[in-house]
């Protein structure tokens, strides 16, 4: 798929008000290409999918900002907003920071983040060059089979 098709996909599921079936995003997922890991790095913006997770919600209640890279050994995977808007690492709700490898998913390797002090990773395909699409996944996360699904924008 184009990067200007993978994007106007994109940004239709991104402003759907409804809940997005969850078939639609595997679909789109296995359309993208995978992530790299020096393609991660820098400063994200993060946002969520609906689509009746129970994580939904969850990151928007901890004024969840995005996720830094700076280095594969060094990510800070929950940056928030305190209450002056300022950015910082929840690394209490991240159990830790992480760090950022290729792994193996649904038979493709793409760049992954892992987190450090907790059971989930975080599997990332490439929408273009400023935008991924994530899937969340672990023993944590899995909510009856079903995975989480974000997205990153570049800062």
């Amino acid at each position: 798929m184009s990067d200007e098709l993978a994007r106007k996909k994109f940004t239709e599921f991104k402003e759907r008000t409804g809940a997005i079936d969850e078939a639609e995003l595997d679909d789109y997922w296995a359309s993208l290409p995978p992530a790299t890991v020096d393609g991660m790095l820098g400063e994200w913006k993060g946002g969520e999918f609906v689509t009746g997770h129970r994580m939904n919600g969850q990151l928007e209640k901890s004024r969840w900002f995005g996720k830094t890279f700076n280095s594969p050994a060094d990510v800070q995977p929950l940056v928030c907003l305190d209450d002056d808007g300022n950015r910082f690492s929840n690394v209490k709700m991240g159990k830790g920071e992480a760090s950022l490898w290729l792994e193996e998913f649904r038979g493709e390797v793409t760049a992954t983040m892992v987190y450090d002090g907790q059971p989930v990773h975080d599997h990332f395909k490439r929408v273009d060059g400023d935008t991924v699409m994530g899937i969340m996944n672990g023993k944590s996360v899995v909510d009856n089979g079903r995975y989480f699904y974000f997205y990153l924008e570049r800062v």
